[in-house]
Order: C-alpha cells, then structure tokens, then sequence
C-alpha cells in the first residue's frame, strides 16, 4: 500500500451541494453520507408520516432504485420510458421531461447536477447507454454545446477500438467536484469486457481532463503485479459503484471490482491492482495519493461497491478524519482519510489454495482486527434455511452444503460444487451504507445470499449442431449450456436479481432479446460469443421452451453447446489457452428466499469511536412468512440502504412486504413503516420545500412486463393501477 500526505486545499463548495434543506447530490451529499441534517420528522411524530404525493416512472427495470435529487424545490429523476424528469418537489407536478429515446438505457440510479458560480449555466449529467449527455436543468433542453451536439461517447479514449467494446455506461451518476465530472464505469467482468479506467471530464465541454489507468500500463505503478501487457486485454477492475469526495482536500475515493474474468484468473497471475481496491486519487488531477487492495487477486467477484464513508471519529483520544468501506465478503475496512493507515490493525491470513489448472491462488488475504464482519462467513448444513415449504427440497440443500467444498471465507472456486458465502451478491452493495456524523455510527444494510460456484471449461469451438437439427431442440442445448445456471433450467430464475426468462420473447421482441444477449445487460455478461445461428436457435426455444419435447428426438449434448470465439488473447498459461467459467449461482428456494437460514436482509450499526458493533436488527418481514407465524426474518435482499437523519431516525426499505421503515438510531427500534404499492429499493432521499420536510423512496412493479430501449411500451391497461415510480411522504399539516 503507498501513501501520499497532502496539504489541505480548501476549495469553493457550491450551495446546493451543502444546503441543508436540500438533497441537491445523489446519496445527500459530494461524500455520499446517506445522512441528513433535518429534523422536522423525528422519533416522536414519525408514526404519524404519511403518503403526500406518487409520481409513476421507471421501465419494469428488476433493479429500478433511482435517488432523486433536489435543489430549490425542483426535484430530478429518472422518469418513465426512458426519460429525465423535473418536478415540483412539494406536489409532484411535472415541469418538464426529456425523452433519451429507444437507442440507449437510462442510468437507472440518478442524475448529476453542476452549475456555474452566477448560476447562469445550470446543467443535469448522466449517461445514457455510452453517452454521456448534457441537459439545460431549467428547460430539458440537451446543451448542445457539451461534446458532439450534447453528447460524449465514453467508449472512447480508452485505449482500445471503441467499435470493438460493447458496453461502458456508468452504474452510478458521478459526482461533479468544481468543474468536473468524475466518472465510473460498468463494463462487466466478463472475458472481452472493456477497460474501467477512472476519468473527468469537464462539465462545460464534455472535455476528457484525466484518466487513471486501474489496470497499470508499462512504466506505471502496480504494472508488475499483473502478467506484461494485461492492461491490453484485461476489462472490469472498475467503480461501478459509488465514489465519494473529500471536498476541503479534493481527495476523490473510488471502490474498485474485479478483474476479468470474476471466477478464474488463469490469464492475470499476480496480485492484480488495483482491482478490489479502496483508492484515493487527486480529484483534480487524477494523481495515485493511496491504495488499500481489499481482495488480492480476486476469485470471487467481490467488488467493493458501497460508497467509501467519510466520517470524523474519537480514536485514541483525538478526533481522526478516517473513510470507512464495507465489502461483499463481510468486512468493514476503516483507514485515515488522508494517509491510508489502517486506523485497527489488518492482518495478511493464509487462505485456502486452488487446484484449478493454471490458477493460482494469492497465498494470503486481509482480515480486518476490527470492527467485527457484519455478515456470515461461514455456511454450514446447520445454516440451512429452515422455513422451506417442501421438506424433500430441505433435504437437497442440506446435502448440497454437506457435499460441497467448503472452507469457509476464500474457498476459491472449483471444479466441483464450491461454497462462496457470504456469496457473489451477498454483504454490502451498493447504496447499503450510511453514516451518523454527529455520533460517529456507521450502518450497513447486508445481504445474506450464498452461492455455489462450480468452474467447467469453456470450449474454444463452435457448437457442434447441423442446421438439420430441429431448432428448439439446440435452442435448449445451448440455453443449458449458456443460461440455466443463473436463469434455472425452468426460466423462472432467481429474483430479485435474476429474472424469469417465461415469455421474455414475447414481451421484449426477438430484436431486444438479441441486443441483451450481445451487449449484456446490468450483471447480465455479454454472449456475444454466440453465432447469429445460434443466438436464432435459442430465441426459437425462449419463444416455445416446450417444442424441444415436441419433436420425439432424442435430446441433443449439452456439453458441445458452449461457445467462445477464436479472438486473440494471451494463453491462460504457457501453450494451454483454456477458459473455466461458472454461473453466479445464488442459493435461492423455489420460494425465492435465500437458502442460508434468517436472517435475510439486516441492518448493522457500528460505533466506529470503539470499533465495535452496537447491534444488529433484521429489515422488514416476508409476508407470506408472516402468515405461518414466522417473524424476524428480514426481507428478501435488494439492492438500495438506509438514510439517517438529524431527527434520530433511520429510513430503510423493504422489499418482501413493500414498506418503507423507520429505525430509531440509536436502539434499532422500530418506529414506524409505511407501505407503498410496488417492491421499494434504492435509497431514500430526505429534502425540505417551505419549511415542510419529505422523504421519497422509488419502488418498482415486479409483476409489470419489461420494457427495454428498442421495445415500444405495451399499451396502458385501463384497468391496471400504476405502481412503479416515486412514493413521498411526509407529516400532516
């Protein structure tokens, strides 16, 4: 780890980004606190919050969780149909909305907002698909003066053939530090994903200003860490999470992901910075100030995701300014904002070793002295999840943990059934932090979800079909080989991460299917590997799975259904160029829970003066638990987290029984919990309009057909009540 002590630089801080009445920045503020100072609606009058106003939006997205921003009582989000919206934040009347059109998705997370210092030039940022674009934040307008006509394509300057990359839109809406934007990316971490090099841009022209290599090229710090030349083939290693800004030092922190590929490194020997790293660069320039790598050369897919936290805490008995990151694996790392130093010690570990050919395995990893995890690290045939409807399904897991190798945290993956806890989605994601300034308290929403990973070889051949062989029938070999790991071999899939693939041509059209299949789609990987033909063969067996049992064949060989191209890349090891690949595989019942025993989805709250974990509550009920009597469950993990507030409170959603609540932050206690209509996700916003104080929490209609960019939307059923978009609440007047 390299350290850099910077003098402190004390920069203007526009208004809207410190207004305590407003929520002018994606998670309240340039250092992602998730913390509002408000304090109208407190622990006394919560119970008595209720519904102001519903403004519908969102695309039936399964992961729509937009966090609205708000300045001078103008809220902006991410609206209807592919569309940014504007509305008065004290009724919900719209102001104006501008349509990106069928071409490129939203950003389904937010918008950015910059302004210049008359506030003659106002402007909302974001990207749609590759484009970054530019809007006139009073009129919608696109500000046609930003980059190419309003629009900047950021698959380029990436040091590779733009044509050649198929995805580079930003999971999250940036964070605008003076005149910049600084940016993220989400690439994938799929073999032939693009680069995730960190850049900024200027918000007046659209200007690249600065990029930071997070793969190292020659001459550059870290570049021995990887095989010669990685940087020229390896993608991912990317912020597609959240960054957060240290504004008084302009110090930008960036989690980083993982490499290509996320299961098997065989192509990236070494300890691979600065993928899986906690990283503080220089928000003006760019410049490496310092890194703390989380996961060496990472198996796992454990990103760091959620916002770094900027906090100010008692330690040794002097006040530390220290940024915190939670993980997917459990841990939450604590080190001094400007130096780096771990604030508790952290100890290098041996961990289990690989048998996987050509891999090999880090020989240690980090293990944080303190605070304790905040999520389960181990999965035992004791774990299972109890409250299973079907006894023989029970059984079956029991004996999948009892057979599977198991180690505990750091079982690399094998070829065999290989326990990953707390799971490839599992502990902190994004949006799941959130920080009491006043107190020093850190929260973390955590996910319980287990997987089982398993490596097979990804053959470096065609599919072995002739074009006289009945079309369903290799539609469904290749839908085994390819899809049914993560989309279960019935296409009901694993929500609420993985979809239902049932009628999915009907409802997108064979066009979209095709578009996802070759561009991927949020943790969806690319399968442009697949021929046109085959990618027609299993559009044929998504539109009729059952026409494969139709034709009285016999079924046709799973294992010559894989596919990769013959594209040139570096041999995995010395004259043996093979791939392995496993789905993401979560542990969920046919009921759609977790199989790892309650609780599903919790919310822990750490003093970080001590280091210690102060408690641990579960968030939410599943309802038809409820009904058999079975309570403290926690509902269903999502994607989103918490908000804290100057009136003692902690806002949370709840997806299973579609609630908002409201935790004492002090105690856990429950206070109050309002429903809304749709599954809530993402993050709260907290905002004040004429002195009236508001929370708002998107929630998406799970049951809604899909509608994706290049589909038109179904037309409006008269009859059906729109639930998916925007619930606000606040007290009686």
């Amino acid at each position: 780890m390299k350290r850099l002590f910077l003098p402190f630089v004390i920069a203007a801080i526009p208004s809207w980004a410190t207004s305590p009445s407003g929520w002018g920045v994606h998670l309240g503020g340039l250092s992602s606190p998730q913390y509002s100072a408000l304090s109208q609606i407190n622990k006394t009058n919560v119970a008595r919050l209720q519904r102001a106003w519903f403004f519908p939006a969102g695309d039936n997205g399964f992961r729509f969780g937009a966090n609205p921003i708000v300045i001078d009582g103008v809220m902006y989000l991410v609206g209807a149909h592919n569309a940014v919206v504007a509305l008065n934040a004290a009724t919900g009347a719209k102001i104006w909305e501008h349509s990106i059109g069928d071409a490129q998705s939203m950003n389904h997370r937010g918008v950015a907002y910059w302004e210049n210092k008359d506030r003659s030039d106002r402007r909302i940022l974001f990207t749609a698909g590759d484009q970054l674009q530019a809007l006139d934040a009073t009129t919608g307008n696109p500000v046609m003066s930003f980059g190419d006509n309003g629009k900047v394509n950021i698959k380029n300057g990436l040091g590779r053939d733009p044509d050649t990359l198929r995805r580079m839109q930003s999971g999250d809406p940036g964070r605008v530090f003076e005149n910049l934007l600084i940016l993220g990316s989400a690439p994938g971490e799929e073999y032939e994903s693009a680069p995730g090099d960190l850049r900024a841009f200027d918000t007046r022209t659209g200007k690249l200003i600065w990029t930071f290599h997070t793969v190292p090229h020659r001459g550059e710090p870290g570049y021995e860490t990887w095989p010669p030349g990685a940087w020229k083939y390896i993608g991912g290693v990317n912020t597609w999470g959240e960054i957060s800004i240290d504004e008084k030092r302009g110090i930008a922190y960036f989690p980083i992901g993982s490499p290509t590929y996320d299961f098997y490194g065989a192509d990236r020997k070494g300890a691979n910075l600065y993928s899986d790293c906690l990283l503080a660069l220089d928000a003006r320039t760019g410049k490496h100030l310092w890194h703390f790598q989380l996961v060496h050369h990472d198996l796992w897919d454990y990103d760091a995701v959620a916002a770094p936290k900027l906090m100010t805490i008692q330690h040794d008995g002097k006040n530390v300014d220290v940024v915190a990151q939670a993980t997917k694996h459990g841990f939450l790392f604590v080190f001094d904002r400007v130096t780096g130093k771990p604030i508790w010690p952290i100890e290098e570990r041996k961990v289990p070793q690989t048998d996987v050919p050509g891999e090999e395995t880090w020989p240690t990893q980090p293990f944080p002295t303190a605070p304790p995890p905040f999520a389960r690290q181990k999965f035992t045939v004791d774990d299972v999840n109890p409250y299973m409807l079907d006894p023989k399904e029970w059984e079956k897991f029991k004996e999948a943990v009892a057979n599977s190798r198991n180690f505990g945290l750091f079982t690399p993956p094998a070829m065999v059934n290989t326990m990953e806890i707390p799971g490839n989605n599992g502990g902190a994601n994004w949006g799941s932090t959130a920080i009491d300034p006043k107190r020093g308290w850190l929260y973390v929403a955590s996910k319980e979800l287990p997987s089982m990973l398993k490596l097979e070889e990804q053959k470096a051949t065609r599919s072995n079909f002739s074009v006289s062989d009945p079309p369903a029938q290799v539609g469904k070999a290749i839908y085994m080989a390819n899809c049914q790991q993560c989309h279960k071999a019935d296409l009901t899939g694993q929500m609420p991460e993985v979809p239902a693939l049932t009628g999915i041509v009907s409802k997108l059209g064979a066009d979209q299917v095709k578009k996802v299949l070759h561009d991927g789609q949020g943790q969806m990987p690319s399968f442009a590997r697949l021929s046109e033909l085959e990618i027609d063969r299993l559009i044929t067996f998504l539109r009729d799975p059952k026409a494969a049992d139709r034709t009285g064949a016999p079924p046709l060989p799973v294992a010559s259904a894989r596919s990769v191209p013959a594209a040139p890349r570096p041999p995995l090891t010395p004259g043996n160029p093979k791939r392995y690949w496993t789905g993401y595989n979560y542990m969920n019942t046919a009921d759609g829970f977790p199989a790892i025993k309650p609780p599903f989805w919790a919310l822990s709250a750490y003093d970080l003066n001590q280091g210690k974990l102060a408690w641990q509550i579960p968030i939410g009920e599943v309802p038809n638990l409820l009904a058999r009597g079975i309570r403290n469950t926690g509902s269903i993990p999502s994607r989103g987290g918490p908000v804290v507030t100057g009136g003692g409170l902690i806002f949370v959603p709840s997806q299973s029984d579609k609630s908002l609540y409201a935790y004492d932050s002090e105690t856990g206690k429950t206070l109050w919990s309002g429903k809304v209509l749709a599954e809530p996700g993402g993050v709260p916003a907290v905002y004040e309009v004429a002195g009236k104080e508001y929370v708002v929490i998107a929630a998406r209609d799970a049951d809604a057909p899909r509608v994706r960019p290049g589909q038109p939307a179904p037309p409006a059923d008269p009859k059906k009540k729109v639930v998916q978009g925007y619930y606000v609440f606040t007290l009686p007047k």
